[in-house]
Order: structure tokens, then sequence, then C-alpha cells
């Protein structure tokens, strides 16, 4: 390629262009020709990783295509934010789009693909961290409500996926209406399905070092959740604040 490396005698493209070894002297000229072999690299690339790109996010935003059955603590948690809705006469659906993506897609999913290290025992080099972000970014796109106005001088990572992204939405659109229509699950299920879940990974986690985690951060706010639980009339009828009460009570004495 133009201006190799002159230790390797090639220069590497990927999702993204690496602008740190740009080399002002060749003139606009010779800039113009890079950008045109980058863009053909470009394009080539993510022509080579379209199908596995589709097929994460197809699965992610899929209630069927996903070798799984949709575990009931997704179902739960949405049901909870369009319950919250409902009650604070909240009728515009991109804010519950928003609430869904934000708690799931976006804090869980994003961080996931990001960072494949967290789940996988391998090292991410600085260039395959730079594609996933690509990937990332397109991913964060599909879940937003708002429309992306894109020019000629938008960032090359943000055209590479401008048109597959109303597609991707609409898949995410497609995932929350699915749950949404999904037969709602009991309290009494979901408790049954958290003590399955702790008894499946019983031995995979420190569980006293998460309650203390969870001890730390009750305590800081302690003040603001027990109000909050007061106002709460379901939290009431449960006297939720006087067993929360009595949890601080015991670790602060065991402590």
């Amino acid at each position: 390629m133009i201006t190799p490396d002159q230790e390797t005698g090639t220069k590497l493209w990927h999702l993204v262009k690496n602008h740190e070894h740009s080399d002002q002297r060749e003139g606009d000229r010779g800039s113009k020709m890079v950008s045109e072999i980058y863009l053909t690299r470009l394009l080539a690339t993510k022509g080579t990783l379209q199908k596995f790109v589709d097929d994460l996010f197809e699965t992610v935003f899929s209630t069927a295509h996903r070798g799984s059955a949709l575990p009931l603590a997704i179902k739960y948690m949405f049901d909870f934010l369009d319950e919250q809705a409902d009650k604070r006469q909240i009728t515009d659906p991109d804010v519950r789009h928003t609430w869904k993506s934000n708690c799931l897609p976006l804090r869980f999913w994003v961080n996931v693909i990001k960072n494949p290290q967290f789940v996988f025992d391998i090292h991410k080099s600085s260039i395959t961290d730079a594609c996933l972000s690509v990937v990332a970014q397109t991913f964060m796109d599909s879940c937003s409500t708002s429309e992306h106005r894109l020019g000629k001088d938008s960032p090359s990572n943000k055209l590479l996926y401008a048109k597959d992204i109303p597609n991707y939405k609409s898949w995410v659109e497609r995932y929350y209406r699915d749950i949404a229509k999904m037969p709602s699950i009991s309290d009494q299920d979901m408790d049954a399905y958290l003590v399955e879940q702790s008894r499946l990974h019983g031995t995979e986690f420190n569980t006293l070092s998460a309650l203390s985690e969870l001890y730390f951060y009750i305590n800081k706010y302690k003040e603001e959740i027990l109000t909050a639980l007061d106002r709460d009339g379901y939290c009431r009828k449960h006297k939720l604040r006087h067993k929360l009460e009595q949890a601080i009570n015991l670790m602060s004495g065991s402590s």
C-alpha cells in the first residue's frame, strides 16, 4: 500500500482508520489515494463481518432465534418499567423504549461487545478494540429513537452501517413488542426463578462479598431508600422498610 511501514512493508486497515500513521508530507493527492484505498478495504472488511454482526444483533434482539428461552428476569423487568410508565401517566412510547434500552442493551450488551475479555479468556489488541467500538456504536445507534443525520463529513464508522441501522432499529422495536405480548410473570414465579438461579450458580460467586457491597451501598443512601420505601404502597404493605432496617442493624452489629 502507499507509504508502507518501513519495518514490515505493509499497512493494516480494519474497520477504523489508523490516524496515528498518517503522513502529511504526501500532500493532498496522496491523502486522496489513501482514502480511496482505505474506503475499499473498509467496505470489504465490513462485508466479511456482516453476517456475524447480523447474527449477533438478531440473537440479542429476538425472543425466538436465540438458542434458549428468554430469561424470565427480562420479561419481569420490562413489565415493571411499563407499570411505572402507566403509574406516572407516561404515554410517550419513546420514553418506554429508552428505559428498556438503557437498562439492558446499553448497560449489559454494549459492555460485552466492547469488552469480550470479560467473558472469554482472550487478549484484546488495540485494533480489535477499535473494530469492536464500531460494532458497539452501531448497536447503540440501533437502540436510539432519534434520527441520525449523516453527511459527507460524518465519521466513517457512522457511515459504514448507516444503511443497516434502520433494519436493526426495527429488530429492537419488534423485540420490545414481542416481550410485551408475552404472558406476565407473577412474583411467585420470579421468586422461584431467582431461587433456582441461586442454586445453579451458588458455588460460582462469593455471596458474602456481594452482600457486603450491597450493604455499603444501602448504608450510604439509607435515608433516601427508607423514605422511598415509606412512600410506596406496595412496600408499606409488605413492611419492606422494617425488614431492611432489621438487615441494616444485623449487618451493623456483625461489623
